[in-house]
C-alpha cells in the first residue's frame, strides 16, 4: 500500500446544535495590557449560522484513507507545502518510521506548529492503519483496559459569576460526572480585585459540589509566579485536585517554585511538545499531572511515548480535550493508574463534532470506547452542504 495523495478538505454546513448562555473567557497572557484585557468571550453558534471545519485525509492506492479533524489553518499549511510531498509514495502502515522522520525533517520543527502538523498526520495515518485492520485504534495499542473512559467536565466559556457558577456545577455534578474544571478569568492585570473575584468563584464552586468533590482551576499561562504562588496559597483550603498551567510550561524552574508553594498539584503539557520537553519537567519535580494534547504533542505515536514515560515516574496523563478521539484511544489502551480520565469540553466538543456522525458524549461521566474502524471519526453527509478541497 502507498499513499497517493495528503488531502486537505473543508466542509461546510448549517449550525444546528445546542446552543449555550452567554459565559466568560480565562485569562490569557495578553491580559497585562488592558487594550486586550477587555476583550469578551465568543457568543458561539447560533442557529442557522454557517460553520466550517476542515480535515486531513490520507490516499492511498489501495483506497483506503485516514481522516483528522477539525484541524486548524495554521497546521494545514506546514502539511501541504512540507509533509505531504514527504509522504506521496510512502507505507502507510509503517508509522513509527514516518513519525521518526517527520519530528527529523525540520531543524525548527521540535515543537509549536509543525509539530501540530506533525501530530494531525500521525493520527490519520494510526486512522487509517485501524481501517487495514478493520480494528479501532486502542486494540492496536493494545486495549481496551476497559469498556469505556471517565471524563472530567470542562467548563471553559461558562460564566465565573459565583452564583452562577455554583448553579452550573451542581447541575453537571447531578449528570454524573466526578470532576470538573474551572477556568479562572482575571490575572495580574487586574490586580487585588480580580484576585478576589478568582477566588469567590472558586469558593463557591467548592460549596456547590462538597468537600470531597473534585475540582481543578485552569489559569491558561495567564499568571505570572508571584500571583501564582499568592493564589496556590490562597487555593489550598480548597484543596483542588490540580491548578492548570499558572504560567507557560517552558519555565520549569519558576513551575517548580509554584509547586513547592502550597499543597496544590501543578497541571501542565498542554503546549508541551514530544517525550524530551515532558522529560525535563518530569525530571525537575515540576509537575504533578501531565496534559499533554495528541493533537499536538507529536500524535498518537509520540502520546503512548509519553504515557510510558510517565509510568516510570508515577505521574498520571490526563490529555488535555482539544478533540476527543485521539486522546479516548490512547487512554483505552493504558491502564486507568497511567491515564485515569479524559477531558471534555462541553461548549467546544459539540463545534468539533458537528460534522461526525456518531458524535461521541460522555454518558454518566464516562465516554464509552468506539467501535468503529480506526479513530471511528465518520462524517455526516446530512450535514454537510459544500466540500473544498484546499491547496496552497
Amino acid at each position: 500500500m502507498k499513499i497517493t495523495d495528503v488531502a486537505l478538505l473543508r466542509v461546510s454546513g448549517r449550525w444546528n446544535g445546542p446552543t449555550f448562555p452567554p459565559g466568560d473567557r480565562q485569562a490569557q497572557q495578553l491580559d497585562i495590557y488592558p487594550a486586550f484585557n477587555q476583550r469578551a468571550a465568543g457568543t458561539g453558534y447560533q442557529l442557522g449560522a454557517q460553520i466550517h471545519a476542515l480535515y486531513v485525509e490520507i490516499q492511498t492506492d489501495e483506497g483506503l484513507s485516514g481522516i483528522f479533524g477539525p484541524i486548524e489553518e495554521w497546521q494545514a499549511f506546514p502539511i501541504y507545502k512540507t509533509l505531504r510531498p514527504f509522504l506521496i509514495g510512502r507505507d502507510p502502515l509503517a508509522t513509527e518510521i514516518l513519525h521518526d522522520q517527520m519530528v527529523r525533517m525540520d531543524r525548527h520543527g521540535r515543537s509549536g506548529l509543525f509539530m501540530t502538523a506533525v501530530s494531525a498526520i500521525d493520527i490519520a495515518l494510526w486512522d487509517l492503519k485501524g481501517k487495514a485492520w478493520g480494528l479501532p485504534i486502542y486494540q492496536l495499542l493494545g486495549g481496551p483496559t476497559r469498556p469505556a473512559v471517565p471524563a472530567y467536565a470542562s467548563m471553559l466559556g461558562f460564566s465565573v459569576e459565583p452564583t452562577q457558577a455554583a448553579s452550573v456545577a451542581q447541575e453537571y455534578k447531578t449528570l454524573g460526572f466526578t470532576a470538573q474544571k474551572w477556568f479562572f478569568r482575571y490575572g495580574p492585570g487586574d490586580g487585588a480585585e480580580g484576585m478576589a473575584k478568582n477566588l469567590a468563584m472558586a469558593h463557591a464552586v467548592r460549596e456547590a459540589v462538597g468537600a470531597y468533590y473534585q475540582i481543578m482551576f485552569d489559569a491558561f499561562m495567564g499568571w505570572d509566579v508571584t500571583y501564582a504562588i499568592a493564589m496556590v496559597r490562597a487555593l489550598a483550603p480548597l484543596n483542588p485536585a490540580w491548578m492548570e498551567e499558572p504560567i507557560p510550561p517552558e519555565r520549569v524552574a519558576e513551575l517548580r517554585k509554584i509547586r513547592e508553594a502550597a499543597p496544590v498539584p501543578i497541571a501542565t503539557g498542554e503546549h508541551v511538545y514530544t517525550r524530551w520537553q515532558t522529560k525535563e519537567l518530569l525530571v525537575s519535580g515540576a509537575v504533578d499531572v501531565l496534559q499533554n494534547d495528541p493533537d499536538w504533542t507529536g500524535g498518537i505515536t509520540e502520546q503512548v511515548k509519553i504515557c510510558a514515560l510517565a509510568s516510570a515516574f508515577e505521574t498520571p496523563v490526563v490529555a488535555h480535550g482539544h478533540s476527543l478521539l485521539p486522546a479516548l484511544h490512547v487512554a483505552g489502551a493504558q491502564s486507568p493508574a497511567v491515564v485515569p480520565r479524559v477531558e471534555y469540553l462541553f461548549r467546544y466538543q459539540e463545534n468539533k463534532q458537528f460534522f461526525h456522525n456518531p458524535i461521541y458524549r460522555p454518558e454518566n461521566g464516562a465516554v464509552t470506547l468506539p467501535t468503529l474502524p480506526g479513530l471511528g471519526l465518520v462524517l455526516d453527509e446530512a450535514k454537510i452542504e459544500q466540500r473544498e478541497v484546499i491547496t496552497y
